[in-house]
């Protein structure tokens, strides 16, 4: 699992958007400003984000984008769910992969089970909400 460019910006952007006034709406050039990412780009990422129900977006004056909820109801992993799809470390764990003929005796599934459980449990643990304080905490376990 690699997550792209889109997916680390699709993150960068809610996180943006949730330290903005929920009432307002957030416009396209500052958003870019603030992220660095070239408005081109980032107006690809809001529709498809727009589309999927997480943001608003609305034309004209005074226009912009907002979240759709407060940020408690955002966690890491529906962010990345919808812009990358399936978060799994292979491929025969992908959403709708075809049942490998070696699942039942793969030495690795096990482990890679493991952690896919890991990446879902731990992006699933942190919202939206967590990038509100000073600094979010470390909740690997050593």
């Amino acid at each position: 699992m690699i997550i792209s460019t889109r997916g680390r910006y699709a993150l960068r952007v809610m996180i943006d958007l949730s330290q903005q006034d929920p009432d307002s709406y957030t416009p396209l050039k500052e958003i870019a400003a603030r992220q660095e990412i070239s408005e081109k780009y980032l107006e690809n990422i809001l529709k498809s984000l727009v589309t999927q129900g997480f943001i608003l977006g609305l034309r004209g004056k005074g226009g912009g984008y907002r979240l759709t909820k407060s940020p408690e109801e955002y966690t890491l992993a529906s962010i990345l769910h919808a812009t990358e799809g399936s978060l799994a470390a292979v491929a025969c764990l992908e959403d709708h992969a075809p049942e490998c003929a070696r699942a039942g005796q793969c030495p690795t599934r096990p482990i890679w089970e493991k952690l896919d459980n890991l990446i879902e449990d731990y992006l699933g643990s942190i919202t939206l909400a967590d990038f509100h304080e000073p600094a979010i905490p470390c909740k690997i376990e050593k």
